[in-house]
């Protein structure tokens, strides 16, 4: 196996929230391809975390966190992007720890952040034939409304968590208001990036909903998240409005 991709300025950050075993094999997949690879345990109580310590005190590439509770996928994030941004990286390239996202393909989202560092690589799924129906739908409802709040700009799936971010961007608009803590975040992300400036490229990326019995884990819970979705898109349908003259401007004007 070819040694991995070493970088200075790009990492791989996985949140990870009682993701079980399957959490061993995503940090396997990624650390194959990319160095480093840090990860951010939110308040797991499934034991991962301590085990995990374990594997990165013999792999210099591998940087574990392990939070004292569970805060949500956006605060875990928030937790990496601060410490990367310490450690001087200028990207982070997200993805789930649940075995869902194409960890083969991080050196070609890593690759297009290199050659355009000033925007944002979004992964654009591509669905087997396993995807619940409800989710699909779902993804289509939220992505029609992200395309709304940004007037058009390019954001391929506004939900699909396997993307690069430039870090700071990120960090300024988080610091700068207190949602996006939770299922919130990639959505919400991606959009005010936009609103930023930060133009999107989208990558085709297939997507797998794993079965219990492969070890698939999901924390999504259908009432309070799409309520949290509801609640977000309402948030941002008004930030919309406010910006309304400057995102037509940009759009009149040619820019993302």
């Amino acid at each position: 196996m070819p040694a991995a991709k070493k970088s200075s300025t790009h990492l791989v950050l996985i949140p990870s929230y009682n993701t079980g075993r399957k959490l061993f094999d995503t940090v396997q997949a990624a650390r194959a391809q990319w160095d480093p690879v840090w990860v951010v345990i939110d308040g797991s109580t499934d034991g991962t975390g301590g085990q995990l310590q374990k594997i990165a005190g013999a792999d210099r590439g591998l940087h574990v966190s392990i939070l004292p509770h569970n805060q949500g996928k956006g605060a875990a994030v928030l937790h990496g992007l601060r410490a990367a941004a310490a450690e001087g990286f200028t990207h982070a390239l997200t993805m789930d720890a649940d075995g869902q996202h194409p960890a083969e393909l991080i050196p070609e989202f890593m690759s297009a952040s290199q050659h355009a560092p000033d925007t944002m690589i979004l992964g654009k799924p591509v669905f087997g034939p396993e995807a619940p129906r409800v989710r699909v739908l779902g993804r289509r409802i939220s992505n029609t409304f992200a395309h709304i709040e940004t007037l058009w700009c390019g954001i391929g799936d506004s939900l699909y968590g396997f993307r690069v971010y430039p870090i700071a961007a990120l960090l300024n608009i988080m610091h700068a208001q207190r949602w996006m803590r939770r299922f919130d975040f990639d959505v919400e992300a991606s959009v005010r990036l936009a609103w930023r400036g930060v133009r999107p490229i989208n990558l085709p990326a297939p997507v797998k909903y794993l079965s219990p019995e492969e070890g698939g884990v999901s924390h999504f819970n259908y009432v309070r998240d799409n309520l949290l979705l509801a609640w977000m898109h309402t948030r941002l349908l008004v930030g919309c409005l406010v910006r309304a003259p400057v995102l037509v401007a940009r759009r009149i004007g040619g820019g993302s």
